[in-house]
């Protein structure tokens, strides 16, 4: 995780680009191969997270943002997003961290 401070605000999450430690479930991620673009997930996502957005052709979740609620996951039609036990903090490429900043509506 980046620094050695507690980042508990979903912004304070972004501008850090680090995940809450108290968090005890680990992220899950999206299989891009079997995902069928319907965005259920994205509105599924809590918005306190905020962890699913639309980039470009395909749905993300960004793993900091993500508290690994799986409120998602029942919403999934298809069932293609599993947790990701393998992550790490330099998951996220750095084109998604602007994707929390935008005002654009997610569901575009």
């Amino acid at each position: 995780m980046a620094g050695d401070s507690v980042a508990l605000t979903r912004d304070e999450r972004i501008d850090q680009r680090t995940r809450n430690p108290k968090w005890q479930n680990i992220p899950v991620r999206i299989e891009m191969l079997e995902c069928i673009n319907c965005d259920a997930c994205l509105r599924a996502c809590p918005p306190n997270f905020g962890a699913i957005f639309n980039h470009g052709a395909d749905v993300v979740i960004i793993p900091e943002l993500c508290s690994g609620c799986d409120k998602c996951l029942p919403a999934c039609p298809v069932d293609c997003i599993y947790p990701d036990p393998d992550w790490t903090s330099e998951t996220a490429p750095d084109d998604w961290w602007g994707l929390p900043r935008t005002d654009a509506d997610p569901y575009v």
